[in-house]
């Protein structure tokens, strides 16, 4: 097993909800911060959900109205997902939310058995 630890930058163009981050069926992984920014000069309605393969449904963990030009901290505790997990965003207006995901990827890939 390798541990990878990772950043993964978005930028949403779009209203619809999007994903931002996939988990190979072969690795999972343990997310330590995800940030989103709002670059508009008006508020902004954010959501983000972690799509659960095992469930085949999105559950959402932070929705908010984030202020003109204003960052939060969305993850405020470790977030854990396994293999075939997404985590998706979603912007009330286009072109207005950025993030990063700050996380550990664990790749079991090599593994015998």
């Amino acid at each position: 097993m390798t541990i990878q630890y990772k950043n993964q930058g978005f930028n949403l163009s779009t209203t619809n909800l999007t994903t931002v981050l996939n988990i190979a069926v072969t690795a999972v992984a343990i997310v330590k911060s995800i940030s989103v920014a709002n670059t508009s000069s008006g508020a902004v309605d954010a959501t983000l959900k972690l799509r659960d393969k095992s469930a085949t449904t999105d559950f959402t963990f932070f929705t908010q109205s984030l202020g003109a030009k204003t960052t939060q901290q969305v993850a405020g505790q470790v977030l854990n997902l396994e293999a075939g997990d997404a985590l998706k965003a979603q912007a009330a207006s286009a072109s207005t939310l950025q993030g990063v995901i700050s996380y550990a990827l664990l790749d079991r890939s090599q593994e015998n058995g």
